[in-house]
């Protein structure tokens, strides 16, 4: 068994929608990013790559390289999924984000994130957090994820 730890945060600008967990969520914010900046799937994917010591996923998806821009950061996870081996024992994730309310999506990012990793969905935690008007989250310049990840290799 194996333990890793994920973060990732964007600032936002005006926009239309955000994507977390592979998911579009209407808003009138955007996430600013090289990929498509969902920082959940970002911070899963550093906890998996933590957990099996192979660096991070600047390393992997590095921002300098245009084949990433706009890139879908379920296909990165599925992408590390298929490069290295590991079975999921669970995920456990929060998002931090004062707005918009993510309740309704929640289940459909677990799919999403259950899917892309061959595990029961069981094993896929998501809770949605706020700042409560605190820093840079809180005052809607950014939303951050972060997550634990137990995977056996």
């Amino acid at each position: 068994m194996r333990i890793g730890i994920g973060y990732d945060i964007h600032k936002l600008q005006n926009g239309d929608f955000i994507t977390l967990g592979g998911i579009k969520i209407p808003c009138d914010k955007s996430l600013i990013a090289h990929s498509d900046g969902d920082v959940l799937i970002h911070a899963i994917i550093d906890a998996i790559l933590g957990a099996l010591a192979k660096r991070d996923i600047g390393y992997h998806f590095p921002d300098t390289d245009e084949k990433y821009k706009n890139a879908d950061s379920i296909e990165l996870l599925k992408n590390i999924c298929n490069k290295y081996r590991f079975k999921i024992i669970n995920i456990d994730s929060n998002i931090i984000a004062q707005k918009p309310k993510l309740m309704p999506y929640i289940e459909d990012m677990r799919k999403n994130i259950a899917k892309a990793l061959f595990t029961d969905i069981e094993n896929v935690s998501i809770k949605a957090k706020t700042k409560e008007g605190l820093d840079a989250v809180g005052n809607m310049q950014a939303i951050e994820a972060n997550c634990v990840v137990l995977l056996e290799n």
